[in-house]
């Protein structure tokens, strides 16, 4: 369920935003919008100024004599603007049979139609761009000075790579790192498509870790699959009278030990936890400056009802960025997302990364929304903002259907001074649209095989 609610709360962001700008952009043109919708088929209830609200669909010689219908549809994948003259995803041609009206798309001048075709992709790099700001400003970064790694699982892919505990991470690809925020840019970002040579000291001794880059990506995709050492799991939340309240855990304590077994990180305490169901364990725990003992039995399900984070105890770099500071950091991170985006895209077409690696649809988003709304505050807005960032980066391909392939035919249009027949611009558009199903369809079909 709560892949669900997240799932509608993302997409509902992510889509308003995006229709709203095509919505304001050709007001401020002056043209008329006959529908602004969230979701795709069916009307399923809505207002305009002429009606009111209402359940159902509109009869279809309704003259809403220049208002738009605020509606919701069936379908929650996405949304529409239907803006009066124009060839769009909805197929409407009729107005074709009238002369051209001043208030219609088709009306208007080259600079106009472009303004308000890319109003949605430009709204989507400001949501990107606020939300990416505000945490650079507000909470800066946090950079653990480590490179050891923390604790690797016996049945972990990190451990069949030939990972261990406490490996230190000296060199990527010969590049020497000093901080897990190296670790992390060389190995999944930096080398995209490249093999990777790592270079770690175990007990004194130097070893060499050879890795493709595609087994990175298909190891990490959940999250990063090394996580560094001198972490501790970190109390957000306690459920009332649930195990870990009944036990005596309080939010704010630190997991140092279950059973007299150290821990590294979050992952290693849920593991310990979810393999003892029924069963009586030892915590020790860190509150303020003191070492309590606590016995707590997880539930049937091998829960004790706690939200766990992870949180340094080890050394930590705590940058603060200023208000310009933040604003070049956002440019920054946006154009190195930039980066990775395309090369990922470049590297699927090569063959060095598979399509699943690259490309996730609604069951990806909701299982990655619900996992970022888990983790707190920050890390969902963060999550939205990478998504409306990347819905921008694709959106502004010149595919047809896509706003890329609108400004294309605007452009083109614009150099030759007349409209390309209006049969042609249907045939680019069902073609684009049919494409763009039957991709949508593979990638629900690679998200449920890869669940």
């Amino acid at each position: 369920m709560n892949f669900v609610i997240y799932f509608i709360i993302v997409v509902g962001i992510l889509v308003f935003v995006h229709e709203f700008g095509h919505f304001a952009a050709a007001k401020i043109c002056k043209m008329r919008v006959d529908v602004f919708a969230l979701g795709f088929g069916k009307r399923l209830f809505g207002w305009n100024k002429l009606k009111g609200f209402s359940f159902g669909s509109l009869p279809k010689d309704i003259d809403l004599e220049g208002n738009t219908d605020y509606r919701i549809s069936l379908l929650p994948l996405g949304g529409y603007v239907k803006i009066a003259g124009m060839i769009d995803e909805s197929f409407d041609k009729d107005f074709l049979n009238k002369e051209p009206q001043p208030y219609e798309f088709r009306s208007r001048p080259t600079f106009q139609k472009i303004f308000v075709i890319s109003a949605g992709v430009l709204m989507n790099f400001l949501l990107a761009f606020i939300i990416l700001w505000n945490i650079n400003f507000f909470h800066g970064e946090q950079i653990a000075k480590t490179t050891t790694i923390g604790y690797v699982e016996e049945s972990s892919p990190a451990y069949k790579f030939g990972f261990q505990t406490n490996d230190k991470i000296l060199s990527i690809n010969n590049i020497n790192v000093s901080n897990w925020k190296m670790v992390v840019e060389e190995m999944l970002m930096n080398n995209i498509g490249n093999d990777i040579k790592i270079v770690v000291d175990r007990a004194g001794i130097q070893n060499e870790i050879n890795l493709k880059s595609s087994d990175i990506i298909d190891a990490s995709k959940n999250e990063f699959m090394l996580q560094p050492a001198f972490f501790s799991p970190y109390i957000l939340e306690v459920d009332k009278d649930s195990p870990a309240e009944k036990g005596g855990i309080i939010k704010g304590d630190f997991i140092i030990k279950i059973n007299e077994q150290n821990l590294n990180n979050v992952e290693q305490a849920i593991k310990i936890i979810n393999a003892n169901p029924n069963t009586e364990l030892l915590f020790s725990v860190l509150r303020q400056k003191d070492t309590l003992l606590v016995s707590v039995t997880p539930n049937e399900k091998g829960k004790i009802g706690v939200a766990l984070q992870n949180y340094p105890i080890g050394d930590i770099d705590y940058i603060s960025f200023g208000f310009w500071g933040s604003f070049d950091q956002t440019i920054s991170d946006l154009a190195n997302n930039t980066v990775i985006l395309y090369n990922a895209i470049a590297s699927v077409f090569s063959g060095d990364l598979a399509f699943n690696q690259v490309f996730g649809g609604p069951l990806k988003i909701a299982e990655k929304a619900s996992e970022s709304a888990d983790a707190g505050l920050l890390s969902f807005l963060a999550f939205i903002a990478l998504l409306s960032f990347m819905l921008a980066i694709i959106n502004i391909l010149p595919f047809p259907a896509l706003d890329g392939g609108h400004l294309l035919i605007i452009g083109i249009e614009g150099i030759i001074r007349r409209e390309l027949p209006v049969k042609v611009k249907i045939a680019i558009q069902n073609v684009g649209f049919f494409i763009l199903l039957a991709l949508m369809a593979f990638i629900i079909y690679n998200d449920i095989i890869s669940i």
